[in-house]
């Protein structure tokens, strides 16, 4: 049976986050601001340093530089409302923001998953053909490999969310997590969502199994490049140009699948610890996975730490 001839329409939702949990959400207010706090910083200065230092005006640093704005875009469309739901307990949230902070989030994730494979291309041609890098990774073929990873994105989160919030809320308003995630919000729905979940579902090839493959067979030619220079000095060189991108792409896409791919339990006790187990490494995709990106990139590339330094003594 239909339940929008049960209730009226909800005019907003009710955020839970770790309601259920009072003892861990001042702890976890300082870890996530603190985090937070380093993630605009680190990425903000590698913003600056791939702008500011001719030396890293290649293609490598331009999609990294990418990444790391797309990283401050997307924590900033979900950190300041988590905080704010661990000082107010059961946070009311309006329907037009929910919608506006799903949009913002799902559009980053999606971009940066094109994004990443475009990182992976641009490792495999300056690697795998050298000689060619130059012309095939011009200036006139990386911006519009950019421009459209975020067209990509953008795009496929107004279809996603669109389609989501056209739905009727009217029973149940009380979302159990942080932010309006969407899958958590399609269970609220009064309605069928099969057309929701075959879009996702589509989407999910796209936007992640697409960019998984290129990724992988990317670096199968890589890998297989590497191996054939002779000497051990230009292995190691190779490897490490490439180190820094595959540990983000591991960690990054590791989560997602840790995240929907694990069984759900029907167990009440064991639901109850597995749902603050997916709340918790959700947490960890927002904000964490942010966070390591510039580290890893830092701390990984002779580069970067030298245009940094300048950047510090000037």
């Amino acid at each position: 049976m239909d339940r929008s001839n049960q209730t009226s329409p909800v005019a907003g939702f009710i955020l839970l986050g770790l309601s259920a949990h009072p003892r861990l959400e001042k702890t976890f207010f300082v870890l996530i601001l603190s985090v937070y706090l380093v993630i605009l910083l680190g990425n903000g200065v590698l913003i600056l340093v791939t702008v500011l230092d001719s030396r890293l005006h290649t293609p490598m640093y331009f999609f990294l530089g990418n990444l790391s704005f797309l990283d401050i875009c997307y924590t900033t469309s979900s950190v300041p409302l988590i905080l704010d739901s661990f000082l107010t307990p059961r946070k009311t949230i309006p329907f037009s923001t929910c919608a506006a902070q799903m949009f913002l989030s799902f559009a980053m994730g999606a971009t940066e998953c094109v994004l990443l494979g475009m990182m992976a291309f641009d490792r495999y041609v300056a690697i795998c053909n050298p000689l060619r890098y130059p012309v095939v990774m011009s200036k006139a073929a990386y911006v519009p490999m950019a421009v459209s990873s975020w067209a990509a994105g953008i795009t496929n989160s107004v279809v996603q969310t669109s389609q989501a919030m056209r739905l009727p809320f009217c029973g149940d308003n009380v979302i159990n997590h942080f932010t309006c995630e969407i899958l958590a919000v399609l269970k609220l729905a009064c309605a069928d969502i099969s057309i929701n979940v075959i879009s996702m579902v589509v989407a999910n090839v796209i936007f992640l199994g697409v960019p998984v493959l290129f990724i992988f067979v990317s670096y199968v030619f890589i890998i297989a490049t590497t191996l054939r220079i002779p000497s051990a000095e230009g292995r190691k060189k190779a490897f490490s140009t490439c180190s820094a991108h595959l540990t983000v792409v591991v960690i990054f896409y590791g989560t997602i699948l840790f995240m929907y791919g694990k069984p759900k339990s029907k167990d009440p006790l064991r639901a109850d610890k597995q749902d603050l187990s997916d709340k918790l490494t959700s947490l960890f995709y927002g904000v964490v996975t942010p966070m390591i990106n510039p580290i890893i990139y830092s701390l990984r590339n002779k580069d970067v730490k030298a245009a940094v330094r300048n950047l510090v003594r000037q």
